[in-house]
């Protein structure tokens, strides 16, 4: 049999394990479909080689997605993302000296404890003349907005009290190392590795800040979504069934031991392994902790494309690059996650598909039923740590809201 060739780009990173063991368990041959994986170190690159037609779709940062298709620092570009890789997965990792002056104990602490101490050493520096710099992936992406998030709710300015710079995920731990930032916002298994070479300590997991936060999402061009739409549709009940086999506790080892090889991650295999069995190291030497739903996938339809996702994060894109509101804006944001291509390719599977395509954020403290159209929908808790929820109808309520 012939198979359809599917070149997609991605970042050495766990939650690139959809794509990756979508060609390497055979879920994309099943479908006819050969894929061929362009790994790169920049996120910068991979938009671009997927809007120069150099791949066909990409592994990328939800909001790089959207920022894309809004036009926000290059030419808009027409943007389909139709599959949700994954959700949460990352850390906030501080140097071994900023941990030593604002962490305590050996286990994860509380966002806003922590973030009070940060507070304190945050003004002392700034005001000295040395602010913390913190490095997150890109400009545009969800490590930044949950970093951002969180320092600006515990009472530190970014861009005022601290500097925030960006950096390739698998340099984040050199760069910690060298002295040239203070702390870190970036996936699996970069902070783990700072943390097994003995320069950083994590500090909070990013779903400390937001339970249920949408990471990295299948992109690609509109164009493609359109003049290929049969081909998609095999492409998402792929990786749906890769993300299905991904959750199996019994994959795990085989799992991480694909995953490490160099030419997807090249990063220690117990690293890997560790962060797809929801174990976090916190500090060099200490045994893992168990930090429940770290890395989120598959389940309660993670792999959804939520449109009041992309809302969030375009409210967020608005507050940080200092834009205004606007309507027309954040509905082209939303516009570019595309549920329809999701329940196409799944309809008659025995996908859960949500009936809504957009939600409340936030605002679910206990496990819900839901409205679906196929299989029975269950939702877990998705809360912000400081209790604000998220409605995609009033964005400019929202924003007015926000210290």
């Amino acid at each position: 049999m012939t198979l359809d060739r599917i070149r997609i780009g991605f970042l050495p990173l766990v939650d690139a394990a959809l794509p990756i063991l979508a060609r390497e368990r055979g879920f994309a041959a099943a479908h006819g479909i050969e894929i061929e994986l362009v790994r790169d170190l920049s996120w910068a690159t991979v938009r671009d080689r997927l809007l120069y037609g150099h791949t066909d779709a990409a592994h990328m940062i939800a909001p790089l997605a959207i920022a894309t298709a809004l036009g926000r620092g290059r030419p808009a570009a027409e943007i389909a993302v139709p599959f949700v890789l994954g959700l949460n997965g990352n850390a906030i990792t501080f140097s071994i000296p900023l941990a030593q002056e604002t962490l305590e104990g050996e286990r994860l602490g509380d966002p806003r404890a922590v973030g009070e101490r940060l507070r304190q050493v945050a003004i002392a520096r700034a005001a000295a003349g040395k602010p913390l710099r913190f490095g997150v992936v890109h400009r545009y992406s969800s490590h930044n907005y949950m970093l951002r998030y969180w320092l600006a709710a515990v009472g530190v300015r970014p861009d005022h009290d601290v500097e925030i710079v960006t950096i390739s995920p698998p340099f984040a731990a050199d760069a910690l190392a060298a002295g040239e930032i203070d702390g870190i916002c970036v996936g699996e298994p970069w902070n783990s590795v700072a943390v097994d070479r003995g320069v950083g300590r994590i500090a909070l997991v990013t779903a400390q800040i937001w339970r249920r936060g949408v990471e990295k999402v299948l992109a690609m061009r509109g164009d493609t979504a359109r003049q290929s739409p049969e081909l998609v549709r095999r492409l998402i009940r792929a990786l749906h069934e890769a993300a299905a086999h991904f959750v199996e506790p019994e994959a795990a080892e085989e799992n991480a031991r694909i995953l490490a090889q160099p030419a997807y991650l090249g990063a220690p295999e117990d690293a890997i392994l560790r962060a797809i069995t929801d174990r976090v190291r916190l500090m060099e030497d200490t045994p893992p902790l168990h930090v429940s739903d770290f890395m989120f996938q598959f389940r309660e339809a993670a792999n959804f494309p939520w449109r009041s996702q992309a809302a969030w994060l375009y409210s967020q894109m608005t507050r940080w690059d200092g834009t205004a509101f606007s309507a027309d804006e954040a509905a082209r944001a939303e516009a570019v996650f595309r549920p329809d291509l999701y329940r196409a390719a799944l309809a008659g599977s025995a996908a859960v598909l949500p009936g809504a395509s957009s939600k409340l954020e936030g605002a679910i403290a206990d496990s819900i039923g839901a409205g679906s159209v196929q299989g029975r929908l269950m939702l877990g808790a998705d809360r912000f740590f400081d209790g604000r929820a998220f409605d995609p109808d009033r964005i400019e309520d929202y924003l007015a809201s926000l210290p």
